[in-house]
């Protein structure tokens, strides 16, 4: 981005609009056409470090590994963070844009891409009214949020200090452009992660008499675990428990040693997530009992919950509506984000925004409509001043 460019949009130039949503376009193909995986953003580092560093916008140095917080506006008054994320998925791209990844194996099929060019625009639209803000604006592109360890290492890192309120977003290919969601208190669900090793008794497939069946016993276990939410939460909760692999055998005619179970749990409510992962083990323990084999449980906790600020979640609202996008109450959602890990340290909110995409996330072809970008830009610079201003009044 040129200085000159810088200067157009100060005074609000149509020719500057243009060339700015131009740009962030081109910014968010240049990241597509060049994916990189969690903790491994080398190159899509230094290309928002040049891109911010040419606007004229400070770089905070964190001693971050991969990743860039920035920070916009006077020393004085509070603190107000964006945040988009900018790691892609181990996926094959079949997409069929002119853009599409030349990284084999590696796309950005969630739109991190989309949500990076997202705050650079805000970032360039505040930089233009730097004099004007009542308080500094920190924007963070984190990393490694597909692993979900990318959001602690920028808290670790100091990223948070002195941030008085923050805001992220998450494109939303289901809702058209121009769509604009979010709520207060429970927003995304935890995500929880579990294997199950379940062990038999090898044995040749035309005498499974002389062996344990894992593989018998695994289906029945899988059948059961559909019992966890259906027979153990009420129904006015939230909840999914999903097997996602089932791993036995190597060839026809054995029964195999062992089986392993990989899947995922869901949920927004904190006692029924610390209740699960014993109602599994007990579920497996008896279910392989009876049938004499053994099944273990590992489970591997992930980020909470998203609970946005119920005050920040309807100025959120408020404000996009103001803007002009068509605001929504959104209903719970069972994906899940480390964004959470931000908001157990500051208030926030975390927000949707329509992309209207014909795939859907973590699919090889998800494609968002990028006429979405640089409307969420404005949106974001918007709320971003709102939000020091109601801080400074308050």
């Amino acid at each position: 981005m040129s200085i000159s460019l810088a200067d157009e949009i100060r005074t609000g130039a149509n020719t500057a609009t243009t060339a700015l949503e131009n740009q962030l376009i081109a910014h968010r193909r240049e990241l597509h056409q060049h994916p990189e995986l969690s903790n491994q953003e080398f190159v899509t580092t230094q290309k928002i470090t040049d891109w911010l560093n040419a606007a004229g916008i400070r770089i905070l140095d964190l001693g971050l590994k991969t990743g860039v917080v920035a920070e916009i506006g006077p020393a004085h008054g509070p603190v107000v963070a964006l945040r988009g994320d900018i790691d892609a998925l181990p996926i094959e791209e079949t997409s069929g844009v002119p853009f599409s990844s030349q990284q084999p194996g590696v796309m950005h099929a969630c739109g991190h891409d989309f949500h990076t060019s997202v705050i650079l625009g805000a970032a360039y639209l505040l930089k233009a009214r730097e004099d004007q803000l009542q308080g500094r604006v920190r924007l963070f592109f984190q990393p490694a949020e597909e692993r979900f360890g990318g959001a602690s290492q920028l808290i670790k890192a100091g990223a948070l200090e002195n941030v008085d309120a923050i805001f992220g977003l998450h494109n939303a290919p289901e809702l058209p452009v121009g769509t604009f969601s979010t709520k207060g208190g429970a927003f995304y669900a935890n995500v929880d992660r579990f294997q199950i090793t379940i062990t038999g008794k090898g044995a040749h497939a035309a005498h499974p008499e002389e062996g344990v069946d894992s593989i018998v016993t695994a289906s029945h276990i899988v059948t059961a675990l559909q019992t966890l939410v259906s027979r153990n939460v009420a129904a006015q909760e939230s909840a999914v428990v999903s097997v996602t692999r089932i791993e036995g055998g190597n060839t026809w005619n054995v029964l195999p040693q062992s089986v392993e179970l990989e899947g995922t749990v869901r949920t927004h409510n904190d006692d029924i997530r610390e209740q699960i992962p014993g109602r599994i083990r007990q579920l497996i323990s008896g279910v392989a009992g009876a049938l004499g084999a053994k099944a273990e449980l590992h489970w591997f906790g992930g980020p909470p919950a998203v609970v946005n600020t119920p005050r920040w979640a309807e100025f959120s609202l408020q404000a996009a509506a103001e803007f002009g996008y068509k605001a929504e109450v959104a209903t719970a959602q069972m994906g899940g984000e480390d964004f959470a890990f931000y908001l157990h340290h500051v208030p926030g909110a975390f927000v949707s925004i329509g992309s209207a995409s014909e795939f859907g996330l973590h699919h090889p072809q998800f494609n968002p409509d990028e006429s979405a970008i640089f409307p969420a830009a404005n949106y974001f610079q918007q709320l971003a001043e709102k939000a020091l201003h109601e801080l400074s009044v308050k």
